[in-house]
Protein backbone atom coordinates (compact mmCIF):
# COMPACT_ATOMS: atom_id res chain seq x y z
CA UNK A 1 0.00 0.00 0.00
CA UNK A 2 1.39 3.26 -0.98
CA UNK A 3 -0.50 6.34 0.98
CA UNK A 4 0.02 9.74 0.23
CA UNK A 5 -3.60 10.98 1.64
CA UNK A 6 -6.36 9.59 3.55
CA UNK A 7 -9.60 8.04 2.37
CA UNK A 8 -10.87 8.40 6.09
CA UNK A 9 -13.18 10.62 7.76
CA UNK A 10 -13.18 14.31 8.33
CA UNK A 11 -13.41 15.01 4.76
CA UNK A 12 -16.75 15.70 2.94
CA UNK A 13 -16.05 15.85 -0.42
CA UNK A 14 -17.54 13.10 -1.92
CA UNK A 15 -14.86 9.73 -2.42
CA UNK A 16 -14.12 7.85 -5.87
CA UNK A 17 -12.65 4.37 -5.61
CA UNK A 18 -10.96 3.54 -8.77
CA UNK A 19 -10.70 -0.31 -8.86
CA UNK A 20 -8.55 -1.76 -11.60
CA UNK A 21 -6.42 -4.88 -12.71
CA UNK A 22 -3.15 -3.37 -12.04
CA UNK A 23 -2.18 0.57 -11.80
CA UNK A 24 1.27 0.43 -14.01
CA UNK A 25 2.31 1.75 -17.59
CA UNK A 26 -0.59 1.46 -19.67
CA UNK A 27 -2.95 3.04 -21.47
CA UNK A 28 -6.02 2.39 -19.40
CA UNK A 29 -4.06 3.05 -16.18
CA UNK A 30 -2.95 6.85 -18.12
CA UNK A 31 -6.99 7.37 -18.54
CA UNK A 32 -7.23 7.30 -14.96
CA UNK A 33 -4.29 9.51 -14.13
CA UNK A 34 -5.37 12.04 -16.40
CA UNK A 35 -8.83 11.92 -14.58
CA UNK A 36 -7.87 12.54 -11.25
CA UNK A 37 -5.38 14.83 -12.15
CA UNK A 38 -7.39 17.54 -13.74
CA UNK A 39 -10.68 16.99 -11.96
CA UNK A 40 -11.63 20.15 -9.95
CA UNK A 41 -10.22 19.57 -6.03
CA UNK A 42 -12.68 21.11 -4.24
CA UNK A 43 -15.59 18.42 -5.67
CA UNK A 44 -14.01 14.33 -5.41
CA UNK A 45 -11.75 12.99 -3.09
CA UNK A 46 -10.08 9.86 -5.77
CA UNK A 47 -8.65 6.34 -4.45
CA UNK A 48 -6.58 3.82 -6.53
CA UNK A 49 -7.52 0.40 -5.93
CA UNK A 50 -5.22 -1.93 -7.63
CA UNK A 51 -6.31 -6.31 -7.83
CA UNK A 52 -2.60 -7.07 -8.20
CA UNK A 53 -0.09 -3.81 -7.65
CA UNK A 54 0.25 0.24 -7.96
CA UNK A 55 3.92 0.55 -9.01
CA UNK A 56 5.35 3.09 -7.16
CA UNK A 57 6.97 4.53 -9.73
CA UNK A 58 3.76 4.98 -11.87
CA UNK A 59 2.12 6.08 -8.70
CA UNK A 60 4.37 9.36 -8.96
CA UNK A 61 2.16 10.91 -12.19
CA UNK A 62 -0.37 11.50 -9.74
CA UNK A 63 0.38 14.98 -9.16
CA UNK A 64 -2.53 15.27 -6.19
CA UNK A 65 -1.18 14.33 -2.61
CA UNK A 66 -4.83 13.45 -1.25
CA UNK A 67 -5.01 10.04 -3.02
CA UNK A 68 -4.58 6.63 -1.77
CA UNK A 69 -3.19 4.10 -3.55
CA UNK A 70 -4.02 0.22 -2.68
CA UNK A 71 -2.79 -3.08 -3.72
CA UNK A 72 -4.44 -6.37 -3.04
CA UNK A 73 -1.94 -8.88 -4.40
CA UNK A 74 -4.22 -10.39 -5.80
CA UNK A 75 -3.20 -14.21 -5.67
CA UNK A 76 -4.07 -16.70 -8.56
CA UNK A 77 -7.34 -17.80 -8.91
CA UNK A 78 -11.08 -16.61 -9.39
CA UNK A 79 -11.30 -12.45 -7.32
CA UNK A 80 -13.98 -14.28 -5.09
CA UNK A 81 -11.37 -14.63 -2.54
CA UNK A 82 -10.92 -11.21 -2.39
CA UNK A 83 -14.94 -10.35 -1.97
CA UNK A 84 -14.61 -10.11 1.67
CA UNK A 85 -10.97 -7.63 1.84
CA UNK A 86 -13.17 -5.61 -0.53
CA UNK A 87 -16.25 -5.54 1.25
CA UNK A 88 -14.56 -4.44 4.59
CA UNK A 89 -12.63 -2.00 2.60
CA UNK A 90 -15.41 -0.61 1.06
CA UNK A 91 -17.53 -0.26 4.52
CA UNK A 92 -14.47 0.97 6.48
CA UNK A 93 -13.98 3.99 3.49
CA UNK A 94 -17.41 4.54 2.29
CA UNK A 95 -17.07 5.39 -1.03
CA UNK A 96 -19.66 7.14 -3.06
CA UNK A 97 -18.91 5.75 -6.01
CA UNK A 98 -16.63 2.57 -6.91
CA UNK A 99 -15.66 2.88 -10.35
CA UNK A 100 -14.32 -0.69 -12.21
CA UNK A 101 -12.19 -0.88 -15.49
CA UNK A 102 -12.44 -4.10 -17.87
CA UNK A 103 -13.35 -7.27 -17.27
CA UNK A 104 -10.48 -8.06 -14.70
CA UNK A 105 -12.29 -6.01 -12.19
CA UNK A 106 -15.73 -6.00 -13.51
CA UNK A 107 -16.87 -8.86 -10.61
CA UNK A 108 -15.52 -6.18 -7.76
CA UNK A 109 -18.94 -4.41 -8.15
CA UNK A 110 -20.59 -7.53 -6.38
CA UNK A 111 -18.69 -6.77 -2.62
CA UNK A 112 -19.31 -2.79 -3.74
CA UNK A 113 -22.94 -3.23 -3.85
CA UNK A 114 -23.46 -5.52 -0.98
CA UNK A 115 -21.40 -3.13 1.14
CA UNK A 116 -23.90 -0.22 0.71
CA UNK A 117 -21.66 1.73 -2.30
CA UNK A 118 -25.07 3.12 -4.03
CA UNK A 119 -22.57 4.59 -7.19
CA UNK A 120 -21.29 1.85 -9.09
CA UNK A 121 -19.85 2.79 -12.48
CA UNK A 122 -18.07 0.12 -15.08
CA UNK A 123 -15.85 1.27 -17.85
CA UNK A 124 -14.72 -0.69 -20.75
CA UNK A 125 -11.87 0.60 -22.11
CA UNK A 126 -10.87 -2.16 -25.11
CA UNK A 127 -10.98 -6.13 -25.54
CA UNK A 128 -8.85 -9.02 -23.42
CA UNK A 129 -5.47 -9.90 -24.18
CA UNK A 130 -7.26 -13.33 -24.86
CA UNK A 131 -10.78 -11.95 -26.53
CA UNK A 132 -8.72 -9.23 -29.05
CA UNK A 133 -11.82 -9.14 -30.75
CA UNK A 134 -14.75 -9.33 -28.16
CA UNK A 135 -16.06 -12.37 -29.55
CA UNK A 136 -15.82 -15.20 -27.10
CA UNK A 137 -19.26 -15.60 -25.94
CA UNK A 138 -18.17 -16.97 -22.13
CA UNK A 139 -16.99 -13.33 -21.36
CA UNK A 140 -20.10 -11.59 -22.65
CA UNK A 141 -21.87 -13.85 -20.59
CA UNK A 142 -19.68 -12.93 -17.74
CA UNK A 143 -20.24 -9.12 -18.27
CA UNK A 144 -24.20 -10.21 -18.77
CA UNK A 145 -24.39 -11.84 -15.39
CA UNK A 146 -22.75 -9.14 -13.33
CA UNK A 147 -24.41 -6.47 -14.99
CA UNK A 148 -27.11 -6.20 -12.12
CA UNK A 149 -24.40 -4.86 -9.77
CA UNK A 150 -23.66 -2.20 -12.01
CA UNK A 151 -25.65 1.18 -12.12
CA UNK A 152 -24.13 2.98 -15.33
CA UNK A 153 -21.44 1.70 -17.70
CA UNK A 154 -18.76 3.88 -19.72
CA UNK A 155 -17.64 2.89 -23.20
CA UNK A 156 -14.58 4.61 -24.49
CA UNK A 157 -15.72 4.13 -28.20
CA UNK A 158 -18.22 3.91 -30.32
CA UNK A 159 -17.64 -0.21 -31.32
CA UNK A 160 -17.50 -1.18 -27.31
CA UNK A 161 -20.78 0.66 -26.83
CA UNK A 162 -22.36 -1.55 -29.83
CA UNK A 163 -20.41 -4.68 -28.08
CA UNK A 164 -22.40 -3.81 -24.71
CA UNK A 165 -25.56 -3.06 -26.27
CA UNK A 166 -26.06 -5.77 -28.71
CA UNK A 167 -24.05 -8.71 -27.45
CA UNK A 168 -23.80 -8.09 -24.21
CA UNK A 169 -27.27 -7.02 -23.94
CA UNK A 170 -26.64 -3.87 -21.35
CA UNK A 171 -29.89 -1.64 -22.18
CA UNK A 172 -28.72 1.80 -24.20
CA UNK A 173 -29.86 3.80 -21.27
CA UNK A 174 -27.64 2.75 -19.08
CA UNK A 175 -24.38 2.68 -21.38
CA UNK A 176 -22.38 6.48 -21.85
CA UNK A 177 -19.76 6.59 -24.07
CA UNK A 178 -16.85 8.93 -23.02
CA UNK A 179 -13.81 8.79 -24.45
CA UNK A 180 -10.42 9.59 -23.63
CA UNK A 181 -8.71 12.83 -23.58
CA UNK A 182 -5.19 14.50 -24.06
CA UNK A 183 -3.27 16.73 -22.16
CA UNK A 184 -2.65 19.16 -25.56
CA UNK A 185 -0.16 21.17 -23.29
CA UNK A 186 1.64 18.41 -22.49
CA UNK A 187 1.69 16.69 -25.83
CA UNK A 188 2.66 19.20 -28.41
CA UNK A 189 4.41 19.78 -31.64
CA UNK A 190 7.96 20.33 -31.98
CA UNK A 191 9.59 23.20 -34.11
CA UNK A 192 12.10 20.49 -34.94
CA UNK A 193 12.61 17.11 -34.39
CA UNK A 194 14.23 16.74 -30.67
CA UNK A 195 16.87 14.75 -29.69
CA UNK A 196 16.01 12.81 -25.87
CA UNK A 197 18.07 11.06 -23.49
CA UNK A 198 20.05 7.79 -24.91
CA UNK A 199 19.00 8.30 -28.27
CA UNK A 200 21.14 6.66 -31.06
CA UNK A 201 19.62 9.17 -33.91
CA UNK A 202 21.13 12.46 -34.36
CA UNK A 203 21.12 12.45 -38.04
CA UNK A 204 18.90 15.30 -39.02
CA UNK A 205 18.48 13.81 -41.98
CA UNK A 206 16.88 10.24 -40.56
CA UNK A 207 13.55 9.43 -40.66
CA UNK A 208 12.29 8.15 -37.30
CA UNK A 209 9.58 6.39 -37.31
CA UNK A 210 7.91 5.57 -33.49
CA UNK A 211 5.68 3.90 -31.25
CA UNK A 212 5.30 3.41 -27.54
CA UNK A 213 3.32 0.68 -25.94
CA UNK A 214 3.82 -2.30 -23.73
CA UNK A 215 5.73 -4.82 -25.86
CA UNK A 216 3.09 -7.36 -25.74
CA UNK A 217 0.92 -9.79 -28.46
CA UNK A 218 -1.48 -7.64 -28.56
CA UNK A 219 0.17 -4.97 -29.76
CA UNK A 220 2.16 -6.26 -32.22
CA UNK A 221 5.49 -4.77 -32.48
CA UNK A 222 6.77 -7.32 -34.33
CA UNK A 223 4.72 -6.68 -37.75
CA UNK A 224 6.04 -3.30 -37.28
CA UNK A 225 9.61 -4.65 -37.22
CA UNK A 226 9.09 -6.60 -40.27
CA UNK A 227 6.97 -3.21 -41.99
CA UNK A 228 9.73 -1.51 -41.77
CA UNK A 229 12.29 -4.04 -42.82
CA UNK A 230 10.17 -4.21 -45.95
CA UNK A 231 9.92 -0.50 -45.67
CA UNK A 232 13.85 0.06 -45.72
CA UNK A 233 14.43 -2.55 -48.99
CA UNK A 234 11.57 -0.54 -50.82
CA UNK A 235 12.05 2.86 -50.33
CA UNK A 236 13.82 5.27 -52.44
CA UNK A 237 16.10 6.21 -49.46
CA UNK A 238 16.20 3.65 -47.10
CA UNK A 239 19.12 4.42 -45.58
CA UNK A 240 17.24 7.84 -43.92
CA UNK A 241 14.61 5.09 -42.11
CA UNK A 242 15.11 4.84 -38.38
CA UNK A 243 12.83 2.80 -35.93
CA UNK A 244 11.94 3.84 -32.04
CA UNK A 245 10.34 1.21 -29.97
CA UNK A 246 9.32 2.69 -26.41
CA UNK A 247 8.04 0.45 -23.69
CA UNK A 248 9.10 -2.97 -21.93
CA UNK A 249 6.95 -6.00 -21.15
CA UNK A 250 6.47 -9.85 -21.64
CA UNK A 251 7.71 -10.05 -25.74
CA UNK A 252 10.77 -7.44 -25.33
CA UNK A 253 12.82 -10.79 -26.41
CA UNK A 254 10.75 -11.90 -29.19
CA UNK A 255 10.95 -8.28 -30.72
CA UNK A 256 14.71 -8.36 -29.96
CA UNK A 257 15.01 -11.55 -32.00
CA UNK A 258 12.70 -9.88 -34.67
CA UNK A 259 14.89 -6.72 -35.22
CA UNK A 260 17.94 -9.17 -35.13
CA UNK A 261 16.31 -11.95 -37.48
CA UNK A 262 14.74 -8.96 -40.22
CA UNK A 263 18.31 -7.03 -40.48
CA UNK A 264 17.46 -4.02 -38.93
CA UNK A 265 19.38 -3.76 -35.84
CA UNK A 266 21.47 -1.18 -36.86
CA UNK A 267 18.35 0.91 -37.62
CA UNK A 268 16.49 0.50 -34.32
CA UNK A 269 16.49 1.79 -30.86
CA UNK A 270 14.58 -1.03 -28.61
CA UNK A 271 14.13 2.38 -26.03
CA UNK A 272 12.36 0.63 -22.54
CA UNK A 273 9.71 1.68 -20.86
CA UNK A 274 10.02 6.07 -20.94
CA UNK A 275 8.65 8.20 -18.53
CA UNK A 276 9.64 10.87 -20.56
CA UNK A 277 6.33 9.93 -23.57
CA UNK A 278 5.91 13.58 -24.47
CA UNK A 279 9.83 14.13 -25.33
CA UNK A 280 9.74 10.53 -26.78
CA UNK A 281 6.37 12.15 -29.27
CA UNK A 282 8.57 15.12 -30.36
CA UNK A 283 11.99 12.93 -31.18
CA UNK A 284 9.83 10.91 -33.96
CA UNK A 285 8.26 11.84 -37.77
CA UNK A 286 5.37 8.89 -37.88
CA UNK A 287 3.85 7.34 -35.48
CA UNK A 288 2.92 3.71 -35.92
CA UNK A 289 0.33 1.80 -33.49
CA UNK A 290 0.08 -2.07 -35.04
CA UNK A 291 -2.19 -3.27 -32.67
CA UNK A 292 -4.33 -6.65 -33.03
CA UNK A 293 -7.26 -4.89 -30.67
CA UNK A 294 -7.53 -1.59 -29.63
CA UNK A 295 -10.22 0.35 -27.45
CA UNK A 296 -9.52 3.92 -27.80
CA UNK A 297 -5.81 4.64 -28.09
CA UNK A 298 -3.81 7.00 -25.85
CA UNK A 299 -0.79 6.79 -27.30
CA UNK A 300 -2.79 7.36 -30.83
CA UNK A 301 -4.67 10.99 -29.12
CA UNK A 302 -1.07 11.58 -27.46
CA UNK A 303 0.79 11.61 -31.24
CA UNK A 304 -1.93 13.75 -32.93
CA UNK A 305 -1.49 15.84 -30.16
CA UNK A 306 2.03 15.92 -30.49
CA UNK A 307 1.43 16.89 -34.44
CA UNK A 308 2.58 13.42 -35.75
CA UNK A 309 0.61 11.42 -39.03
CA UNK A 310 -0.12 8.24 -37.59
CA UNK A 311 -0.17 4.80 -39.16
CA UNK A 312 -2.47 2.26 -36.84
CA UNK A 313 -4.29 -0.55 -37.83
CA UNK A 314 -7.96 -1.10 -38.33
CA UNK A 315 -8.83 -2.18 -35.60
CA UNK A 316 -11.25 -1.27 -32.42
CA UNK A 317 -11.71 2.15 -32.18
CA UNK A 318 -8.74 3.53 -34.22
CA UNK A 319 -10.86 4.39 -37.30
CA UNK A 320 -12.75 6.59 -34.83
CA UNK A 321 -9.58 8.79 -33.90
CA UNK A 322 -7.76 8.28 -37.51
CA UNK A 323 -8.97 9.74 -40.79
CA UNK A 324 -7.83 8.09 -43.38
CA UNK A 325 -6.09 10.39 -46.20
CA UNK A 326 -6.37 13.80 -43.34
CA UNK A 327 -4.41 12.35 -40.60
CA UNK A 328 -2.97 9.41 -40.99
CA UNK A 329 -3.54 5.95 -42.53
CA UNK A 330 -5.15 2.87 -41.61
CA UNK A 331 -3.93 -0.32 -42.91
CA UNK A 332 -5.15 -4.26 -41.88
CA UNK A 333 -4.01 -5.76 -38.35
CA UNK A 334 -0.79 -8.63 -38.72
CA UNK A 335 -0.37 -7.35 -42.30
CA UNK A 336 3.50 -5.63 -42.17
CA UNK A 337 3.37 -5.62 -46.25
CA UNK A 338 0.60 -2.52 -46.22
CA UNK A 339 1.81 -1.39 -43.06
CA UNK A 340 5.34 -0.63 -45.27
CA UNK A 341 3.63 1.33 -47.97
CA UNK A 342 1.63 3.31 -45.44
CA UNK A 343 5.02 4.45 -44.05
CA UNK A 344 6.65 4.85 -47.21
CA UNK A 345 4.15 7.19 -48.33
CA UNK A 346 5.04 9.39 -45.19
CA UNK A 347 8.97 8.68 -44.99
CA UNK A 348 9.58 9.95 -48.15
CA UNK A 349 7.21 13.08 -48.19
CA UNK A 350 7.98 15.73 -45.37
CA UNK A 351 5.35 18.00 -46.83
CA UNK A 352 2.57 15.17 -46.38
CA UNK A 353 3.63 14.22 -42.67
CA UNK A 354 3.37 17.94 -42.25
CA UNK A 355 0.03 18.35 -43.59
CA UNK A 356 -1.42 15.74 -41.86
CA UNK A 357 0.09 15.97 -38.42
CA UNK A 358 -0.86 19.37 -38.32
CA UNK A 359 -4.80 17.88 -38.97
CA UNK A 360 -4.21 15.56 -36.25
CA UNK A 361 -3.53 17.99 -33.98
CA UNK A 362 -6.39 19.90 -34.68
CA UNK A 363 -8.62 17.42 -34.73
CA UNK A 364 -7.30 16.44 -30.78
CA UNK A 365 -8.20 20.18 -30.26
CA UNK A 366 -11.92 20.09 -31.31
CA UNK A 367 -12.61 16.99 -30.32
CA UNK A 368 -10.58 14.17 -27.62
CA UNK A 369 -9.46 17.57 -24.98
CA UNK A 370 -8.91 16.64 -21.53
CA UNK A 371 -11.21 19.37 -20.03
CA UNK A 372 -13.84 17.46 -22.26
CA UNK A 373 -13.56 13.95 -20.88
CA UNK A 374 -13.27 15.62 -16.95
CA UNK A 375 -16.36 17.20 -17.55
CA UNK A 376 -18.27 14.55 -19.11
CA UNK A 377 -16.70 12.10 -16.02
CA UNK A 378 -18.18 14.93 -13.72
CA UNK A 379 -21.33 15.31 -14.36
CA UNK A 380 -21.65 11.50 -14.78
CA UNK A 381 -20.63 11.15 -11.55
CA UNK A 382 -22.44 14.17 -10.04
CA UNK A 383 -26.38 12.76 -11.84
CA UNK A 384 -24.94 9.40 -10.03
CA UNK A 385 -25.25 11.26 -6.74
CA UNK A 386 -28.33 13.15 -6.53
CA UNK A 387 -31.48 11.90 -4.91
CA UNK A 388 -33.80 9.69 -6.78
CA UNK A 389 -35.89 12.31 -8.97
CA UNK A 390 -33.82 15.63 -8.49
CA UNK A 391 -32.57 16.86 -11.85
Amino acid sequence: MIVRGSVGKGDERPLVMHVLYSFDVGGLENGVVNLINHMAYDRFRHAVVAIAQCAPSFCQRVRRTDVEFISLHKPPGHGVKLYPRLYRLFRQTRPAIVHTRNLAALEFAVPAAFAGVRARVHGEHGWDTSDPGGTRRKYQLLRRAYSPFVNRYVALSGQIESYLTDRVGIARGRVERICNGVDTQRFRPAVQRASIAGSPFADPAAVVIGTVGRLQTVKDQVSLVRAVAIARKQGVDGSALRLLIAGDGPQRAEVASEIRAAGIADITWLAGERSDVPEVMRAIDVFALPSRAEGISNTILEAMASGLPVVATYVGGNAELVVEGETGALVPAENPDAMAQALLRYTSDAALRQRHGASGRQRVEQNFSIDNMVTRYTQLYESLLRPTGAR
